[in-house]
């Protein structure tokens, strides 16, 4: 029995489980059509086209408010009311037409609403409704984002109560004026009145809208202090003036300097606290935004709001406010050795435009939606994207989806390309700085940024930087001014026909438009002989050459080799300068020299900055090697601190080009559009210069931190302008001169001695001119000698005038064409 009777039990057990779950499944299948209800119904408010004919609602609730209560304030101030209709109007009377007339202009309903809300409850103030439906209505159809639906409405709540409380305690004995306040105004009025008595009510009511306004506003309460303070400066003002007319008092006027002293701390203070009341609004503007941010943290959602971020023109000056130089008030001045000397105005430069760069919204939302659907094709959601617009890029920052890892977006560079059918595309993942993703994407219609809009900036004009180049602009629409004494050497890469050159006459000219020629010189170094020609109408301001150089400008390879050198001495004697002046740098030096703590006869001078420019450097390197790269390196490691900088441009930015030695002192570098990776590597030690698009557009390296730049433009009209103005100017007798270098290879420093001539060398002089070509292997080859021998002769026929100087890798220039000439020459050498 007991064994049966477990056995019932247990059946029942079942039973009673069975019925449970069934239930629960009814009541689960029953949730879940609510749910499929309730989104449904949801689906239907997120439509957009619901959302935009409900705002049209709401704002035809506004401007039928706004004419039934101005008709209803005019006839309650004419003495017509409709109030005999209203008291006796019931809902099926409404749509029955009436023997009695209604007098205002919306009808019935206009009637019974306005009396309603301005009599019945709350007077003036019912016209906030007005204004909160109008915003309910412009939000629902436009989706701006300044509009904080729930703060206005708190604060329409708000306004609408106090401002009825506020007539009716004002009108509390009149009542002819209840309108203003209310039924609702008046029975508050009187509630509180009889609880803290009139007074009570009337502090009451000030001390809620003070309150309200400090946790809102922030208002300060230093009015109060600063008519205090006005009082104090009348009466300073009155001791003033006293103190002019009673000049022994001596007491007088130190409590007169002390107080108005004291004055002037308390105006700073009062400054100080204005900007942080500015700042706190500014956070709780970026803090409303944050609802707007939580509306698009689904990732499934494709309705990412894009966030255009609106760059600003930056101010400039004209040319009546360029601030001409001005001289250092001290007892030596280094610039009255030119003291007429103007610097160039920005009239000389062209405008291309007005620096404001905009892109059309429907590309921006064209990228967008591509952008995220190439990442939702990969299952990557996004969070929220921002787009910030520059003269050729638009940058875009997401956010992407939590779980989301980085390198994956990395990964897709090239499907995002496809997508957006754009060449440049590049990923930066994360943006230091930044919790975001950004994806730069050019421009269908880049803009020209001009070197006018660089050097107008007040960015440009009011820096303090020793020598300022003005690069281009940002992402962000800035001009970007770098100090080239902080590079303080800077390498220039990238393939043919990007902006190299363009780069270096924007350089060049930034520098013309900032200092005075006493305080810089270039050395121009151009072997392609064309690039930098010209800037040679600048030679007696602004150009440096060795002293027996016919041309400023450097052309020649061997002139090349002799100018560094020179340099190299320059730079010794130098530092000797230093180590006498105790000093560390030039701008020391210089400071200790123009206040007359240095005595010339001593040797001590003012050092002028040397900003050296080779336009081509792959070429010098392949025809001199070791003779260009060892002085070339010993200036880039020591030269800085005695103020002189390189600037290296290169169109072969290979490894035998830009070693390792040359990398290491060149910590900025500029890499202009190439065609691989390996080639950006070389250059930035990372990737990104592959991916540019040309035309100026450009990545500058500073360490760590790559910025990609537009490059400003100037054109060779310009550079005309610019220079035939600066050489129109009073200058120096000649250009400045580097100290002289002896070459040993240099035939002045030769001298041809007959009886010291090799055994060989007629037979020499035969091989070189039968096969015009003076080398020392060939002599080598054809007499069987060693290399020091064949060395010797070479050099001797260059003595003799047979063979030209060392040309590197090249060979040696033959001066004899023929063997007759050859014998001619022989018999007049050896007379």
């Amino acid at each position: 029995m007991t064994i049966k009777n477990s056995d019932f039990k247990k059946n029942i057990y079942k039973k009673v489980a069975e019925e449970k779950q069934t239930k629960n499944v009814k009541k689960n299948s029953g949730k879940k059509k609510r749910k499929k209800s309730n989104k449904k119904h949801f689906s239907l408010i997120k439509n957009e086209k619901a959302q935009k004919v409900i705002g049209l609602f709401f704002i035809l609730i506004s401007l039928f408010l706004l004419f039934s209560f101005i008709s209803y304030l005019k006839l309650w101030f004419a003495g017509i009311t409709d109030t005999d209709y209203i008291n006796n109007i019931s809902f099926s009377k409404l749509f029955q037409r009436s023997s009695t007339p209604i007098h205002n202009s919306m009808g019935k309903l206009g009637a019974i609403v306005s009396y309603l809300f301005i009599y019945k409850w709350f007077g003036i103030s019912s016209f906030i409704f007005i204004f909160l439906f109008f915003v309910f209505g412009i939000k629902l159809i436009f989706k701006t984002k300044k509009l904080n639906l729930n703060k206005t409405s708190l604060y329409s709540v708000f306004y609408i109560i106090w401002i009825s409380a506020f007539f009716a305690f004002i009108f509390q004995n009149n009542n002819e004026l209840l309108i203003f306040g209310g039924i609702f105004g008046f029975e508050l009025n009187n509630l509180l009145n009889s609880i803290i008595g009139t007074i009570g009510n009337g502090i009451l009511i000030i001390f809620v809208l003070l309150v309200f306004l400090t946790i809102v506003y922030n208002i300060p309460f230093k009015w109060i202090k600063a008519a205090k303070d006005k009082k104090d400066k009348e009466k300073l003002n009155v001791i003033d003036d006293t103190k002019k007319t009673i000049s022994s008092n001596q007491i007088s006027t130190d409590i007169y300097n002390t107080n108005e002293y004291y004055v002037e701390d308390e105006d700073e203070e009062n400054k100080e606290t204005s900007v942080k009341n500015n700042n706190d609004n500014f956070l709780d503007k970026k803090n409303n935004g944050d609802d707007i941010l939580t509306e698009t943290l689904n990732p499934e959602n494709n309705n990412v709001e894009l966030t255009i971020v609106n760059t600003k023109e930056e101010k400039t000056v004209t040319n009546g406010d360029i601030k001409e130089h001005k001289t250092i008030d001290t007892e030596y001045d280094p610039t009255l050795d030119l003291p007429h000397y103007k610097l160039p105005k920005l009239d000389l430069l062209d405008d291309y435009g007005t620096g404001d760069y905009k892109v059309l919204n429907e590309e921006l939302q064209e990228n967008k939606i591509k952008i995220i659907e190439t990442l939702k094709n990969y299952s990557i959601g996004i969070v929220n994207i921002k787009a910030t617009i520059g003269p050729a890029v638009t940058l875009y920052e997401i956010i992407p989806a939590p779980g989301i890892r980085i390198s994956k977006i990395k990964n897709l560079e090239d499907d995002i390309a496809l997508s957006l059918s754009a060449i440049g595309i590049r990923i930066i993942a994360p943006i230091p700085g930044k919790g975001t993703i950004g994806i730069e994407v050019p421009n269908k219609n880049p803009k020209i940024v001009s070197i006018k809009s660089i050097l107008s900036s007040e960015k440009f004009q009011n820096t303090k930087f020793e020598l300022p180049i003005g690069l281009g602009k940002t992402i962000a629409n800035e001009s970007y001014i770098a100090d080239l004494t902080k590079m303080p050497h800077l390498l220039i890469a990238g393939a043919t026909g990007q902006g190299k050159s363009v780069g270096l006459n924007a350089i060049i000219t930034s520098l013309l438009y900032k200092k005075h020629p006493a305080q810089l010189k270039f050395v121009l170094i151009d072997p392609k002989k064309v690039e930098l020609s010209l800037f040679s109408k600048i030679e007696r301001h602004f150009l440096a050459k060795l002293p027996d150089s016919e041309e400023a400008i450097i052309t020649d390879i061997r002139k090349v080799v002799c100018t560094l050198n020179s340099l190299n001495i320059e730079m010794d004697s130098r530092y000797n300068l230093l180590k006498n002046a105790q000093v560390r740098n030039i701008k020391e030096y210089n400071i200790k020299f123009i206040s007359r703590k240095l005595n010339p006869n001593e040797g001590h001078r003012f050092l002028p900055y040397i900003v050296i420019v080779v336009d081509e450097f792959a070429d010098l390197i392949m025809t001199a090697g070791k003779e260009i790269e060892t002085p070339l390196t010993r200036l880039a490691q020591l030269a800085r601190a005695i103020g002189i900088h390189l600037i290296i441009a290169t169109q072969r930015p290979s490894v035998n080009i830009i070693t390792g030695t040359i990398k290491a002192n060149f910590p900025a570098r500029i890499a202009y559009r190439v065609i691989s990776k390996i080639d950006s590597r070389t250059i930035l030690d990372t990737g990104g210069a592959d991916q540019l698009i040309g035309k100026g557009d450009m990545l500058l390296s500073t360490g760590s931190v790559l910025t990609r730049l537009q490059c400003a433009f100037v054109d060779t009209p310009e550079i005309d302008r610019v220079t035939d103005y600066v050489g129109s100017q009073k200058g120096y007798a000649q250009a400045f001169d580097l100290p002289e270098y002896l070459d040993e290879n240099s035939e002045i420093n030769k001298e041809f001695d007959a009886n010291e001539r090799d055994e060989l060398f007629e037979d020499a002089a035969r091989i070189i001119v039968q096969n015009q070509h003076g080398s020392t292997s060939l002599l080598q080859r054809k007499l069987k000698l060693g290399y020091n021998r064949a060395g010797r002769i070479i050099d001797q026929l260059e003595a003799a005038g047979i063979v030209g100087p060392f040309e590197g890798s090249k060979a040696r220039e033959v001066r004899i064409a023929n063997e007759m000439a050859l014998d001619q020459f022989l018999k007049d050498l050896n007379m």
